[in-house]
């Protein structure tokens, strides 16, 4: 962990968190109850296994919602510590329309690839690219991803 001071430090609301969960769960029992109706052996195999799997991503994003994402002079990490990027890492932030970026979130390019993760609800990174958002405010996520953007460009005219 750094020990730079921290910048912005956000998770998801209590709200916006148990909705999500919520939701998620009421498709596992919509895709059970698909499956004791009167429909075809294979499509209840397949209702079964899909249910399971939302089943598993739900727990998934309740167990990744209870972190938070912090922002530091040098450094994105989440509260629990795992490094996301660094801020001389960072090509540029994306928060446009038709950015792929998570709802409410927004999407960092970073000029070298880092580790993939997945923490649901909260951020991805795949490659060069690393999405935040999903049960996060957007307030919170576009003061993130200025400040991001702001130290982004300030290392890179100090490299320079």
């Amino acid at each position: 962990m750094s020990s730079d001071n921290v910048l912005i430090e956000i998770s998801a609301s209590p709200a916006r968190r148990w909705m999500a969960i919520i939701c998620l769960a009421m498709l596992s029992i919509l895709l059970v109850s698909l499956m004791f109706g009167d429909t075809p052996e294979i499509w209840k195999l397949v209702f079964g296994l899909i249910a399971v799997f939302v089943l598993w991503c739900t727990n998934q994003l309740r167990e990744s919602t209870r972190d938070s994402l912090v922002l530091t002079e040098t450094e994105f990490r989440t509260g629990s510590g795992r490094l996301l990027t660094t801020v001389a890492n960072v090509e540029r932030v994306e928060r446009g329309a038709f950015a792929f970026k998570p709802s409410n979130g927004f999407l960092v390019r970073l000029k070298e690839p880092a580790q993939s993760g997945w923490a649901p609800g909260l951020w991805w990174l795949r490659g060069r690219r690393l999405g935040v958002g999903g049960t996060l405010s957007g307030g919170q996520t576009r003061a993130m991803a200025d400040s991001l953007a702001a130290l982004a460009l300030e290392h890179s005219t100090t490299e320079d």
